[in-house]
């Protein structure tokens, strides 16, 4: 079993054993993306070289950042060296029109190498329009003929909000040409345009939900499309894996006109990428959120140091904190009843974040967890699931914990005691099994007639063998309970028990790291219900003795309850008992 008191360096990612990768460049980009995005440069290789298919499905978000990253992208693993053409439209008769070769620079429509893109875009803009004055009419080029002869990347979003346009588009990149139509078929063109050769690779971006929704429209279209993924985290092992994560930061700065960042700025950055991704050894490659935090900072310091980003960082929390604060000031106006003294029989802080719609991040708080005990058939009731406030997951957490103890137990028999379980002061649904921990301790706690410390919360999901299971939200709900002890002032007791396999998910605050250097507030990691159990009560679950641990304490009830009733005494012998004290 593991119970460790986790120290206050475990608590933030460990960036002193990089700081040569900070100052180490890396001096092919070429080298940098393949290294970054070996999936996208691949595909994107195959694509411009040997393409099976001139259409490439990409798994990534479909903002303007990610398209121009991977057109950027495009463009470093393009070596096509196709002969430029053009074309210009000469009127012949009324209505009629040729297409007659031209040279590149003279020519309104060519086909040559690039990359173009757009995050939006429509019917006339994709394909262009015939404007028409005194009878000339005359037609104007839209994107799709700007990147003819090179690639295009679309958002897979605009093509499903637009199926017209889609199905004209696949239309002519399957052909090979493009043909001026009308946008309305109630009016068709006055004039005839032949047709424009046509050589595009098409580059779709979108998330998995949008991909689903266009693959149940476009099953076989998406069967013969190349696929890849724009990878969002960059795992770190070793300097060169930092140096390289290092070096796209700055591609990203010089992108947006930022300056470079200073040796010190690099921790927090790294600290705060870590939050982002939730795991101490990855870090986000989103060149949006790059950019997010480059551009804070500089605008907060007009540069990028510690200062800069620790500013910025500060009065974004700030601004995003309305609600948060809203219930702190209840639950320390006492009107969100959390216990962070004393013990309680059957009572236990639990851990969870809440995300409001339409507020910008989500922020953690504890929940009083209780559990009462009394004379049943072994029911252990789920008060959420009754009032139709609790999810699936939630209600698979507690027959998990119910199983777990009856296997421990032992029972040949049903457990003479039912039990109810609920979220004090609940009003919206709950659901997840990150609360299974705290519930089964509250339950045990029940059982046994043993206090919890109201001292320390827990967070962590259990298996049928008791074995603590991660969970999500782990730095939010620390920093959330921290809050409320630091509000009422830390006693040195307080502390969260987590997951030991959460530790590597620790990205906490600078105040929630203070304390815990000064002895103020703990962590302690577990990898079994036992030991949290042990942390909160002061007693073992079980021991060689078995004399005073909890299992013995819940065995010992429960025979209690199950000794046969004593047999009622006839008339005869209570009167004799009568007469003789009398």
């Amino acid at each position: 079993m593991i119970r460790t008191q986790l120290p206050w360096q475990a608590l933030q990612p460990d960036t002193s054993r990089y700081q040569s990768a900070f100052t180490q460049s890396v001096p092919d980009e070429g080298d940098i993306l393949s290294s970054l995005q070996p999936r996208l440069m691949n595909a994107l290789a195959y694509l411009a070289c040997k393409p099976r298919s001139p259409v490439l499905i990409i798994r990534s978000q479909e903002n303007s950042d990610y398209l121009s990253s991977i057109a950027q992208a495009y463009l470093s693993v393009d070596e096509s060296a196709q002969e430029a053409r053009g074309w210009n439209y000469r009127s012949q008769t009324a209505g009629q029109y040729t297409l007659t070769p031209a040279p590149p620079d003279t020519a309104t429509f060519r086909q040559q190498p690039g990359v173009h893109y757009a995050e939006w875009i429509e019917s006339a803009q994709l394909f262009g329009v015939v404007r028409g004055t005194h009878g000339h009419w005359t037609p104007e080029p839209g994107l799709l003929h700007e990147a003819n002869g090179g690639a295009l990347i679309l958002s897979v979003r605009t093509l499903i909000a637009q199926p017209l346009m889609w199905l004209r588009l696949k239309k002519f990149i399957s052909r090979g040409y493009f043909e001026w139509l009308s946008p309305d078929d109630k009016y068709p063109l006055p004039v005839s345009l032949p047709a424009i050769p046509l050589k595009v690779k098409l580059i779709l971006c979108g998330d998995r939900d949008a991909l689903a929704d266009f693959g149940d429209e476009e099953p076989e279209f998406l069967e013969d499309a190349l696929y890849t993924e724009f990878e969002g985290q960059w795992r770190i092992n070793d300097d060169q894996d930092m140096a390289l994560w290092c070096e796209g930061v700055r591609e990203v700065a010089l992108r947006e006109g930022l300056p470079a960042l200073s040796d010190d700025a690099w921790p927090l950055l790294i600290g705060e990428g870590c939050r982002y991704t939730g795991d101490q050894t990855l870090l986000p490659l989103c060149p949006r959120w790059i950019s997010r935090q480059l551009t804070a900072a500089f605008t907060y310091g007009g540069e990028i140091t510690a200062q800069s980003l620790q500013g910025a960082q500060e009065e974004s929390l700030w601004r995003e904190s309305y609600l948060p604060e809203r219930m702190l000031e209840e639950i320390g106006e006492q009107q969100i009843l959390i216990e962070t003294s004393g013990e309680v029989i059957g009572q236990v802080n639990g851990l969870s974040v809440l995300d409001f719609p339409g507020h910008p991040r989500p922020w953690g708080e504890p929940s009083r967890i209780t559990c009462v005990v009394h004379y049943g058939d072994g029911e252990v009731m789920d008060i959420e699931r009754k009032a139709e406030l609790g999810g699936n997951l939630h209600a698979k957490g507690m027959m998990i914990i119910q199983a777990y103890l009856i296997a421990e137990l032992e029972l040949e028999q049903q457990l003479p005691f039912s039990a109810s379980m609920v979220f004090e002061q609940s009003y919206s649904e709950v659901d997840g099994d990150s609360a299974s921990l705290a519930e089964l301790c509250a339950l045990i706690s029940a059982l046994s007639r043993q206090p919890i410390s109201q001292s320390i919360a827990v967070t962590g999901s259990v298996d049928q063998f008791g074995n603590v299971q991660p969970v999500g939200g782990l730095n939010e709900k620390i920093e959330g309970f921290f809050a409320v002890c630091a509000q009422r002032e830390l006693t040195g007791e307080q502390g969260v028990i987590i997951p030991q396999s959460n530790v590597r998910h620790l990205s906490l605050s600078q105040d929630v790291v203070d304390a815990v250097k000064a002895g103020q507030f703990h962590l302690w990691a577990i990898d079994r219900a036992d030991d949290a159990v042990a942390i909160l009560t002061g007693k073992e679950w079980r021991t060689e003795e078995e004399t005073d641990d909890l299992l013995s304490l819940v065995q010992e009830r429960i025979a209690r309850a199950t000794l046969p009733e004593p047999r009622p005494r006839s008339g005869l012998f209570r009167w004799l008992n009568w007469f003789n004290q009398n």
